[in-house]
């Protein structure tokens, strides 16, 4: 809980908070991004290959390394955030949200009663296995955060309804997608959809919501944090991977030949 607390203490004074995406099925690469300095890593069952029986693994990874472990779950459905949250999670963010009801189910099965309906079970992993008190693990599972991703047009159109919703932590902006349905597909920087995240993020500062957004250049970091986003998710740990291992080749071809 310690990481949680930590995390949530950082937004409360509004400083940022930044971590992966992680599409590894390896433990290791999670614990070096928590190593590395890292807030959070984002572990993505939407569009990365891990399954439930390596989910677990992830997270004690992030455990091990003292970096607050989200998954993004691969829908928002009651069984893909509950065993998220069964494995430890200490957040789900649930993508294509389009309405204020969808976002009401969400926090409706990620949290135990009086927040919520989520389906009772204690011999899970983040409760101990049970050998965690019962009304300890329901507070303590309480705290975990919803994370909900806005992506298309839908979605902007009921906002307001969206953001109003109880339960909400972090509205997470995703560019790509959000790109795609305002018809410049792929083109994160282009003035229409720099334009719709902006007008995004200010409907949630006036609503008391933390906004997030994915980004893979330090411009758009830049950016996005001086328009008061705060919890950026940079880039992607094969990504990230690759362009390292693509310098590496630069350099040694520029000195050995």
């Amino acid at each position: 809980m310690k990481q949680l607390k930590a995390f949530k203490e950082k937004l409360a004074k509004g400083e940022a908070v930044y971590g992966p995406f992680m599409k590894t099925v390896d433990a290791a690469f999670v614990e070096c991004a928590g190593y590395s300095g890292f807030d959070f890593v984002i572990l993505d069952m939407e569009h990365g290959p891990v399954g439930f029986s390596g989910l677990q693994q992830l997270i004690r990874g992030a455990e091990a390394s003292g970096i607050l472990p989200i998954v993004r779950t691969y829908d928002s459905s009651e069984t893909a955030v509950s065993k998220a949250l069964d494995l430890g999670a200490k957040g789900i963010q649930a993508p294509q949200i389009q309405s204020a009801e969808e976002a009401e189910e969400v926090v409706r099965v990620a949290k135990y009663f009086p927040d919520g309906e989520r389906g009772v079970c204690r011999f899970v992993r983040a409760a101990n296995y049970s050998s965690t008190p019962r009304n300890d693990y329901f507070k303590e599972a309480n705290e975990a955060l919803v994370i909900l991703q806005v992506e298309g047009r839908q979605a902007l159109d009921q906002l307001d309804s969206i953001l109003s919703v109880k339960g909400l932590d972090i509205l997470f902006i995703g560019p790509y997608d959000l790109s795609q349905s305002l018809g410049v597909p792929g083109q994160v920087s282009h003035p229409v959809v720099v334009e719709a995240i902006g007008k995004i993020t200010e409907q949630a500062k006036k609503a008391g919501v933390v906004t997030g957004v994915f980004c893979d250049t330090f411009e758009a970091a830049a950016l996005w944090r001086k328009a008061g986003i705060q919890y950026l998710s940079y880039s992607v740990d094969v990504g990230i991977y690759t362009e390292a291992c693509t310098q590496i080749v630069r350099q040694l071809h520029a000195n050995t030949e």
